[in-house]
């Protein structure tokens, strides 16, 4: 696992599948919480996070980005914490654990079983403590959310960018018109540096060049 630091107060945790590709996972010291974005394939992952924490013991948040297998495996680990997502990324995770499972089970990092997130919410979720914003964001998926470091300029798309540099384009889910929203709305935002679910750290530019390619 590589881990990476990302400016003064996120740490980002990237882990090469046995297929070859990359899964990243957020972490953001804040002064009142820790916010673990996306959990990945298991205890595992999970794991790391949590040794590189150490000591520090404030309460960790954890946010589901969207119901993807990869992002949310995970969750049985910090079940004792808040786990936030979208109303409807609860509703899919649970509609479709068993079927995901099955299929790509393959990819489990330790151990994983289903377990929803707790509190959900539909357009905007907002830690004043910490500076903090969970905002709905579809495109990538119906559910998809970002998370917004305002303190440092520092964005999570989920998988709202594609896998690689060469493929910034994700996969769609979704409506493609609720895509082009969803870029424009980052476009408006206050951040400079663009962290997602497989590709590498960007920064803001790559916005207008996906929607060169979309629109």
């Amino acid at each position: 696992m590589k881990i990476e630091k990302i400016k003064s107060r996120s740490v980002l945790f990237t882990t090469r599948t046995t297929s070859g590709w990359d899964l990243n996972v957020q972490l953001i010291l804040g002064d009142k919480y820790n916010y673990l974005i996306d959990t990945g394939l298991g205890s595992l992952s999970v794991a790391a996070v949590k040794e590189y924490i150490g000591n520090d013991n404030k309460p960790i948040i954890v946010v589901n980005t969207h119901h993807h297998w990869d992002h949310i495996w995970g969750n049985s680990s910090v079940q004792d914490c808040m786990i936030i997502s979208h109303k409807l990324c609860r509703e899919m995770i649970e509609q479709n654990w068993e079927t995901t499972f099955e299929k790509y089970k393959m990819y489990v990092e330790g151990e994983a079983e289903m377990h929803l997130p707790n509190l959900t919410f539909e357009q905007e979720l907002y830690f004043p403590e910490d500076k903090i914003r969970l905002i709905y964001t579809p495109g990538h998926t119906v559910d998809s959310i970002s998370v917004l470091d305002e303190v440092e300029k520092v964005i999570n798309v989920g998988d709202n960018i594609g896998d690689s540099v060469d493929e910034i384009v994700p996969s769609l889910y979704g409506e493609k018109e609720d895509y082009i929203s969803t870029l424009l709305k980052y476009r408006e935002m206050d951040f400079d540096t663009c962290i997602s679910g497989h590709n590498i750290v960007l920064d803001k530019p790559v916005i207008d060049r996906i929607l060169s390619i979309v629109s």
